[in-house]
Protein backbone atom coordinates (compact mmCIF):
# COMPACT_ATOMS: atom_id res chain seq x y z
CA UNK A 1 0.00 0.00 0.00
CA UNK A 2 1.41 3.38 -1.04
CA UNK A 3 1.97 5.83 1.81
CA UNK A 4 0.66 9.30 1.05
CA UNK A 5 3.40 11.93 1.44
CA UNK A 6 2.58 14.95 3.56
CA UNK A 7 2.79 17.99 1.24
CA UNK A 8 3.24 20.24 4.28
CA UNK A 9 6.29 18.32 5.51
CA UNK A 10 9.09 20.82 6.26
CA UNK A 11 11.79 18.33 7.19
CA UNK A 12 15.26 19.59 6.29
CA UNK A 13 14.14 23.19 5.76
CA UNK A 14 15.26 26.25 7.68
CA UNK A 15 12.76 29.07 8.17
CA UNK A 16 13.19 32.49 9.78
CA UNK A 17 10.16 33.68 11.77
CA UNK A 18 10.09 37.27 13.04
CA UNK A 19 7.82 38.25 15.90
CA UNK A 20 8.39 34.77 17.32
CA UNK A 21 8.22 35.85 20.96
CA UNK A 22 4.42 35.86 21.10
CA UNK A 23 1.10 35.51 19.31
CA UNK A 24 0.96 34.43 15.68
CA UNK A 25 4.75 34.41 15.33
CA UNK A 26 5.21 32.07 18.30
CA UNK A 27 2.44 29.75 17.10
CA UNK A 28 3.87 29.71 13.58
CA UNK A 29 7.31 28.80 14.87
CA UNK A 30 5.81 26.00 16.96
CA UNK A 31 3.81 24.57 14.07
CA UNK A 32 6.74 24.71 11.64
CA UNK A 33 8.91 22.83 14.12
CA UNK A 34 6.20 20.17 14.44
CA UNK A 35 6.26 19.87 10.64
CA UNK A 36 9.99 19.19 10.80
CA UNK A 37 11.51 22.59 10.09
CA UNK A 38 14.49 24.11 11.85
CA UNK A 39 13.24 27.51 13.00
CA UNK A 40 15.26 30.70 13.42
CA UNK A 41 13.39 32.78 15.99
CA UNK A 42 13.62 36.58 15.78
CA UNK A 43 12.11 39.09 18.21
CA UNK A 44 12.93 41.96 20.54
CA UNK A 45 12.94 40.04 23.81
CA UNK A 46 15.50 37.25 24.13
CA UNK A 47 13.86 35.88 27.29
CA UNK A 48 10.49 35.51 25.59
CA UNK A 49 12.12 33.96 22.54
CA UNK A 50 13.69 31.41 24.88
CA UNK A 51 10.18 30.65 26.17
CA UNK A 52 9.10 29.97 22.59
CA UNK A 53 11.91 27.45 22.13
CA UNK A 54 10.49 25.33 24.96
CA UNK A 55 7.40 24.69 22.83
CA UNK A 56 9.33 23.68 19.71
CA UNK A 57 9.65 20.12 18.46
CA UNK A 58 12.98 18.83 17.20
CA UNK A 59 16.33 20.53 17.61
CA UNK A 60 18.79 22.87 15.92
CA UNK A 61 16.58 25.93 16.39
CA UNK A 62 18.26 29.29 16.98
CA UNK A 63 17.33 32.56 18.69
CA UNK A 64 18.32 36.06 17.54
CA UNK A 65 17.14 39.06 19.55
CA UNK A 66 16.54 42.01 17.23
CA UNK A 67 14.32 45.10 17.36
CA UNK A 68 12.99 45.48 13.83
CA UNK A 69 11.87 48.98 14.72
CA UNK A 70 15.48 50.19 14.70
CA UNK A 71 16.55 52.02 11.58
CA UNK A 72 19.58 49.96 10.65
CA UNK A 73 20.74 47.66 7.88
CA UNK A 74 18.45 44.67 8.37
CA UNK A 75 19.56 43.29 5.05
CA UNK A 76 23.17 43.02 6.20
CA UNK A 77 22.02 41.59 9.53
CA UNK A 78 20.04 38.75 7.91
CA UNK A 79 22.98 37.94 5.65
CA UNK A 80 25.03 37.56 8.83
CA UNK A 81 22.40 35.27 10.35
CA UNK A 82 22.46 33.03 7.27
CA UNK A 83 26.25 32.90 7.37
CA UNK A 84 25.98 31.62 10.94
CA UNK A 85 23.07 29.18 10.64
CA UNK A 86 23.25 28.14 6.99
CA UNK A 87 21.15 28.87 3.93
CA UNK A 88 17.44 29.55 4.39
CA UNK A 89 14.38 28.03 2.76
CA UNK A 90 11.69 30.35 4.06
CA UNK A 91 11.00 33.71 5.67
CA UNK A 92 7.92 34.66 7.69
CA UNK A 93 7.63 38.31 8.70
CA UNK A 94 5.12 38.10 11.53
CA UNK A 95 6.50 40.97 13.62
CA UNK A 96 4.12 43.89 13.61
CA UNK A 97 3.02 46.97 15.48
CA UNK A 98 -0.63 47.97 15.94
CA UNK A 99 -1.93 51.31 17.13
CA UNK A 100 -5.44 52.71 17.51
CA UNK A 101 -4.96 56.38 16.66
CA UNK A 102 -7.89 58.45 15.38
CA UNK A 103 -6.76 61.10 12.93
CA UNK A 104 -7.16 63.89 15.46
CA UNK A 105 -4.41 62.42 17.68
CA UNK A 106 -2.24 60.78 15.01
CA UNK A 107 1.41 61.91 14.96
CA UNK A 108 4.45 61.26 12.82
CA UNK A 109 6.23 59.24 15.51
CA UNK A 110 3.42 56.67 15.46
CA UNK A 111 3.40 56.61 11.68
CA UNK A 112 7.16 56.15 11.47
CA UNK A 113 7.12 53.28 13.97
CA UNK A 114 4.32 51.41 12.23
CA UNK A 115 5.81 51.76 8.76
CA UNK A 116 9.29 50.83 9.96
CA UNK A 117 8.26 47.52 11.54
CA UNK A 118 5.32 46.55 9.35
CA UNK A 119 6.60 47.60 5.91
CA UNK A 120 10.23 48.72 5.73
CA UNK A 121 11.52 45.78 7.77
CA UNK A 122 9.60 43.40 5.50
CA UNK A 123 11.20 44.91 2.43
CA UNK A 124 14.72 44.81 3.88
CA UNK A 125 14.36 41.21 5.00
CA UNK A 126 13.08 40.15 1.58
CA UNK A 127 16.00 41.95 -0.03
CA UNK A 128 18.45 39.99 2.10
CA UNK A 129 16.59 36.69 1.67
CA UNK A 130 17.06 36.69 -2.10
CA UNK A 131 20.81 37.34 -1.85
CA UNK A 132 23.33 34.69 -2.85
CA UNK A 133 24.46 32.65 0.12
CA UNK A 134 21.35 33.50 2.14
CA UNK A 135 18.69 31.50 0.32
CA UNK A 136 19.15 27.85 -0.56
CA UNK A 137 19.04 27.22 -4.31
CA UNK A 138 15.69 25.93 -5.54
CA UNK A 139 12.15 26.79 -4.58
CA UNK A 140 11.70 28.96 -1.50
CA UNK A 141 8.96 31.04 0.05
CA UNK A 142 8.36 34.38 1.74
CA UNK A 143 5.17 35.01 3.73
CA UNK A 144 4.23 38.43 5.06
CA UNK A 145 1.52 39.21 7.62
CA UNK A 146 -1.05 41.66 6.33
CA UNK A 147 -4.48 42.26 7.89
CA UNK A 148 -8.12 42.56 6.92
CA UNK A 149 -7.69 46.27 7.66
CA UNK A 150 -5.55 46.41 4.52
CA UNK A 151 -8.63 45.31 2.57
CA UNK A 152 -11.54 47.03 4.32
CA UNK A 153 -11.86 50.14 6.44
CA UNK A 154 -11.84 50.30 10.22
CA UNK A 155 -12.21 53.41 12.36
CA UNK A 156 -9.14 54.71 14.20
CA UNK A 157 -6.46 52.63 12.49
CA UNK A 158 -5.77 54.54 9.29
CA UNK A 159 -1.97 54.28 9.55
CA UNK A 160 -2.02 50.62 10.57
CA UNK A 161 -4.40 49.95 7.66
CA UNK A 162 -2.05 51.81 5.33
CA UNK A 163 0.88 49.63 6.36
CA UNK A 164 -1.08 46.45 5.78
CA UNK A 165 -2.38 47.70 2.44
CA UNK A 166 1.24 48.40 1.53
CA UNK A 167 2.18 44.81 2.43
CA UNK A 168 -0.54 43.45 0.14
CA UNK A 169 0.63 45.64 -2.76
CA UNK A 170 4.30 44.84 -2.10
CA UNK A 171 3.51 41.12 -2.08
CA UNK A 172 2.15 41.29 -5.62
CA UNK A 173 5.09 43.24 -7.00
CA UNK A 174 7.76 41.15 -5.26
CA UNK A 175 6.04 37.97 -6.41
CA UNK A 176 6.55 39.04 -10.03
CA UNK A 177 10.08 40.28 -9.42
CA UNK A 178 11.31 37.21 -7.57
CA UNK A 179 9.49 34.42 -9.44
CA UNK A 180 12.36 34.03 -11.95
CA UNK A 181 14.63 33.33 -8.97
CA UNK A 182 12.37 30.57 -7.65
CA UNK A 183 11.01 32.60 -4.74
CA UNK A 184 7.29 32.66 -4.05
CA UNK A 185 5.91 35.66 -2.16
CA UNK A 186 2.50 35.64 -0.50
CA UNK A 187 0.78 37.18 2.49
CA UNK A 188 -1.88 36.24 5.01
CA UNK A 189 -4.56 38.74 6.04
CA UNK A 190 -5.99 37.74 9.43
CA UNK A 191 -9.02 39.13 11.14
CA UNK A 192 -8.91 39.68 14.90
CA UNK A 193 -7.00 36.89 16.64
CA UNK A 194 -6.64 36.29 20.39
CA UNK A 195 -3.12 37.59 21.00
CA UNK A 196 -1.48 40.19 23.24
CA UNK A 197 -2.02 42.73 20.45
CA UNK A 198 -5.73 41.89 20.45
CA UNK A 199 -5.88 42.25 24.24
CA UNK A 200 -4.33 45.71 24.02
CA UNK A 201 -6.78 46.73 21.32
CA UNK A 202 -9.70 45.46 23.44
CA UNK A 203 -8.59 47.58 26.39
CA UNK A 204 -8.02 50.63 24.18
CA UNK A 205 -11.36 50.71 22.38
CA UNK A 206 -13.53 49.56 25.29
CA UNK A 207 -16.11 46.77 25.63
CA UNK A 208 -18.84 48.31 23.50
CA UNK A 209 -16.64 48.88 20.45
CA UNK A 210 -14.93 45.54 20.93
CA UNK A 211 -18.28 43.77 20.95
CA UNK A 212 -19.02 45.40 17.60
CA UNK A 213 -15.68 44.16 16.21
CA UNK A 214 -16.35 40.66 17.51
CA UNK A 215 -19.81 40.65 15.93
CA UNK A 216 -18.19 41.32 12.54
CA UNK A 217 -16.59 37.84 12.68
CA UNK A 218 -19.35 35.29 11.89
CA UNK A 219 -17.09 32.43 13.01
CA UNK A 220 -15.92 34.30 16.10
CA UNK A 221 -12.51 35.65 17.05
CA UNK A 222 -9.66 33.52 15.71
CA UNK A 223 -6.76 31.73 17.38
CA UNK A 224 -3.07 32.05 16.50
CA UNK A 225 -3.05 28.45 15.20
CA UNK A 226 -5.72 29.37 12.63
CA UNK A 227 -3.31 31.83 11.06
CA UNK A 228 -0.23 29.65 11.56
CA UNK A 229 -1.92 26.90 9.55
CA UNK A 230 -2.35 29.28 6.63
CA UNK A 231 1.27 30.44 6.85
CA UNK A 232 2.54 26.86 6.87
CA UNK A 233 0.35 26.09 3.86
CA UNK A 234 1.91 28.96 1.90
CA UNK A 235 5.44 27.98 2.92
CA UNK A 236 5.06 24.33 1.99
CA UNK A 237 4.78 22.40 -1.26
CA UNK A 238 1.01 22.71 -0.85
CA UNK A 239 1.39 26.20 -2.33
CA UNK A 240 4.06 25.47 -4.96
CA UNK A 241 1.85 27.10 -7.65
CA UNK A 242 0.74 30.07 -5.56
CA UNK A 243 2.49 33.44 -5.54
CA UNK A 244 1.38 37.06 -5.26
CA UNK A 245 -1.71 36.02 -3.32
CA UNK A 246 -3.36 37.32 -0.18
CA UNK A 247 -4.88 34.49 1.84
CA UNK A 248 -7.68 35.94 3.97
CA UNK A 249 -8.13 34.13 7.31
CA UNK A 250 -10.76 36.19 9.09
CA UNK A 251 -13.71 34.15 10.32
CA UNK A 252 -15.87 35.82 7.68
CA UNK A 253 -15.00 39.43 8.57
CA UNK A 254 -14.58 40.56 4.95
CA UNK A 255 -17.65 38.63 3.75
CA UNK A 256 -19.89 41.50 4.86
Amino acid sequence: MTTLANPMDMTGRTVVVTGASSGIGRETATLLSQLGARVILVGRNEERLAETTTALAGDGHRVFARDLGERSDLSAWLRGVAKEVGELDGLVHSAGVHAVRPLRVLNTDTQDRLFQVNVFAASELAKAFRAKGVRRAGQSSVVFLASVTGLVGQVGVSTYSATKGAIIAMTKSLALELAPEGIRVNCVAPGVVRTEMEATMRETIGPEQYAAVEAMHPLGIGRPRDVANAIAFLLGDTARWITGSTLVVDGGYTAH
